[in-house]
């Protein structure tokens, strides 16, 4: 059962970041970017896997800065 649950954890994740990549409002885009990126660091935890877990905080942490810090 929980390597069924981390699998779709990193269905979701993925899905949500192939369409994030669809929306043409850069704000838009970063917000479900964003979503996808802290799936992928919940699916890296479970996995164990601190490349996944440290890569997508790391964007997400950009995102966020780019949200609400710079706004353009």
């Amino acid at each position: 059962m929980n390597e069924n649950i981390t699998e779709w954890t990193g269905y979701a994740a993925m899905a949500i970041l192939m369409i994030s990549f669809l929306m043409k409002d850069i704000k838009k885009l970063r917000i479900i970017n964003t979503i996808a990126c802290l799936l992928f660091v919940i699916y890296g935890y479970m996995l164990n896997s601190y490349p996944v877990i440290i890569s997508n905080a790391f964007i997400s942490l950009v995102n966020l800065y780019y949200l609400f810090v710079k706004k353009s």
